[in-house]
C-alpha cells in the first residue's frame, strides 16, 4: 500500500477502537456489537488498512450504511458485502480502527472520496492561507475545504465564505484558527499540504440492505420462471432486453441478470433499487405476459406474498402498474 494511504488519519470525536492489528479483531463481531450494544450505536467509521487496499466503512447509529475503497490512486464506492469480503477471515496483515465521528463529518469524508473537487483558479495558490481564505471570503463560498497535511485529513465547512464548522485531525490544542494555521505552518508546506474544495455535500447516502437486494433478485427470477411456465418461452430474453434498456436510467439493474451473466454488486440506495425493479417488472409483464389466467395482479400477489411486508415497506407496490392487494 502506498505510504500516502497507510498514513491517512481522519478526525474523530471518540476512539472506540484504536488503530491495531487486524489479526486481533473479528470484524463482523465488531460490527454486530456496534448494532446491538446500545452504547456502541454511534455514527462513525471503521478504517481498515489492507496490504493492497484501504477501506472505509461508514456507520450510522450502529448500522453499516456505506463503504469506500482505494488502492492508493482514487477512492470509489463499493457494495457493503463486497467490502466485507475483501477482509480475510483470518488476516495475517492489516490494521483497523473504529472511530466515532459527527454525521456532518461523514458526509464531508464521503463527498471528498466520491466526487471530483472544484478546480481552483490558475492564479490561486491554495496552500497559501494568505491567498486561500481571502479568496473564499470574496466568493462567499458555500461548501467544504479539505486540507491534508502529512497524512492528517481535515475538513472546513464554509458558509458565505466564513468557516462554519471544522473537523480537525491530530491532537494539537488551541482555537480552530490556531489549529488551522498550524496546518500551513510547516516547512515546505507546498510539498506537504494539499488543499481541495467541493460544494456543500449531501447527507451520507445509505446503501440498500443486502437482504432487500437479494429479495428483489429472487422476485425477478421467479417472475421470469413463472412466465416461462405459463407459456412465454421468450421471457428470459425479454427480461434481459428490458434490463439492458432500462440500465441507462437505473444503473442498479447491473446487479440483475437473466442470461447467465454474473451480476455486479448493487451500489445504490433502497429507493433507487426499488424504482429500478418496479420499472423492470412493469416492462417484463407488459411484454411477456400471455394475458391469460388471472392476470398480472394475481401473479404479482402470488410471487410477492411471502415477502409482502418487506416489499410494502420499500414502496415496491406503489410503483407497479397494477394494484396488488
Amino acid at each position: 500500500m502506498p505510504a500516502t494511504v497507510a498514513g491517512l488519519r481522519y478526525p474523530h470525536t471518540r476512539v472506540l477502537l484504536p488503530r491495531t492489528r487486524l489479526a486481533y479483531v473479528h470484524l463482523r463481531n465488531l460490527l454486530t456489537d456496534a448494532k446491538r450494544d446500545r452504547s456502541a450505536r454511534v455514527s462513525g467509521y471503521v478504517a481498515i488498512w489492507l496490504p493492497e487496499e484501504f477501506l472505509i466503512l461508514y456507520l450510522e447509529l450502529g448500522e453499516l450504511v456505506n463503504a469506500c475503497v482505494t488502492d492508493g490512486k482514487a477512492f470509489q464506492v463499493i457494495a457493503i458485502n463486497a467490502a466485507l469480503e475483501k477482509v480475510p477471515s483470518e488476516p495475517e496483515y492489516g490494521e483497523i480502527c473504529f472511530h466515532e465521528a459527527e454525521f456532518d463529518q461523514l458526509g464531508c469524508m464521503f463527498a471528498s472520496q466520491t466526487q471530483a473537487p472544484i478546480a481552483w483558479p490558475t492564479e490561486l495558490r491554495p496552500t497559501d492561507p494568505s491567498a486561500l481564505f481571502p479568496y473564499l471570503m470574496s466568493t462567499t463560498f458555500d461548501g467544504i475545504v479539505e486540507i491534508v497535511s502529512e497524512g492528517e485529513v481535515n475538513y472546513l465547512a464554509f458558509a458565505n465564505g466564513a468557516v462554519k464548522t471544522a473537523f480537525l485531525a491530530g491532537k494539537t490544542k488551541g482555537t480552530i484558527v490556531e489549529r488551522v494555521k498550524m496546518l500551513f505552518d510547516r516547512e515546505h508546506r507546498a510539498l506537504h499540504v494539499t488543499v481541495r474544495h467541493w460544494p456543500l455535500p449531501s447527507p451520507l447516502p445509505v446503501q440498500a440492505p443486502a437482504g432487500l437486494v437479494q429479495a428483489y433478485r429472487d422476485l425477478a427470477t421467479s417472475l421470469v420462471l413463472r412466465l416461462v411456465a405459463d407459456g412465454s418461452e421468450s421471457a428470459p430474453a425479454i427480461a434481459e432486453h428490458a434490463r439492458q434498456t432500462l440500465v441507462k436510467i437505473h444503473p442498479s439493474l447491473e446487479g440483475f441478470t437473466f442470461n447467465g451473466r454474473t451480476p455486479k454488486p448493487v451500489v445504490a440506495d433502497a429507493d433507487s433499487v426499488t424504482a429500478a425493479v418496479a420499472s423492470l417488472i412493469n416492462e417484463v409483464i407488459w411484454t411477456a405476459s400471455t394475458h391469460e389466467g388471472d392476470g398480472p395482479e394475481h401473479l404479482l400477489r402470488e410471487l410477492t406474498y411471502e415477502r409482502r411486508h418487506l416489499f410494502q415497506s420499500a414502496g415496491l407496490f406503489d410503483r407497479l402498474s397494477w394494484k396488488v392487494t
